[in-house]
């Protein structure tokens, strides 16, 4: 135990933010996107509040999290800081006041019902709410999602909410082995950001690509990438 927390203590937090980022780069060129078109989301879900706190000292600002009770201390620990929270895991209905009156974003809106509560309940006097449609691009049954068929459908509802932004479409396929496997899967995302952008939504974010296909995501036109152990290290929580 005691060399494990030793290891967790050794994370250099500040060097794996620019080796992310480094790669982030390297993929904007590499895949010829405009320099600086892809945003790094920190997930820091199972992190704990020293590690954030590093992050936030090398300059990130922007972070993740997937269960609302445990993300509640963190956004408590940095009052003074002008920081960005995501939410980015499964919505239980029974959460969504705190998780619209604390988060700016949410990336797992799946269905008409949890987006009139997260209006509803979010802050009037606040900006709106960012909200992506979580889409199962994969179409398997175990997975999380609003399906394609039906992703139209969702987005009207949703633009028309007064407390929520749609501004986008978020996706976790299933695990692929290759690039271009896992660039058809993304591919299947950006079709349907087109084309509901063709049909007058005025979408700009494209949640997807996370450490194991980044680089697939950003080829494929990813506007934001969600990294959390090459940043972060094994998790605390």
């Amino acid at each position: 135990m005691q060399s494990l927390v030793l290891a967790r203590n050794l994370i250099n937090i500040a060097k794996n933010l620019a080796e992310v980022k480094q790669q982030i780069q390297d993929a904007e060129t590499l895949f010829k996107r405009e320099p600086g078109s892809v945003f790094l989301l920190a997930v820091s879900k199972g992190q704990s509040i020293e590690k954030i706190e590093q992050a936030v000292l090398a300059g990130q600002l922007a972070f993740g999290e997937n269960h609302l009770q445990e993300a509640l201390p963190k956004m408590a620990a940095f009052p003074d800081k002008k920081l960005e929270w995501h939410f980015i895991g499964l919505i239980q209905r029974n959460k969504t006041k705190k998780i619209a009156e604390h988060f700016d974003w949410v990336h797992s809106v799946t269905n008409q019902h949890l987006a009139k509560r997260l209006s509803e309940q979010h802050p009037a006097h606040l900006p709106p709410l960012n909200i992506c449609l979580q889409v199962n691009v994969s179409q398997q049954a175990n997975k999380l999602g609003v399906s394609i068929n039906e992703a139209p459908a969702l987005a009207e509802y949703c633009a028309a909410l007064p407390h929520l932004k749609l501004r986008g479409l978020m996706t976790i396929p299933t695990p692929k082995d290759t690039l271009q496997e896992q660039r058809a899967e993304f591919a299947k995302l950006v079709a349907l950001f087109q084309s509901l952008n063709e049909n007058k939504f005025q979408l700009d974010t494209l949640s997807m690509g996370m450490s194991n296909d980044m680089k697939a995501a950003i080829a494929e036109g990813s506007t934001l990438v969600r990294i959390g152990t090459a940043i972060f290290g094994i998790r605390d929580l």
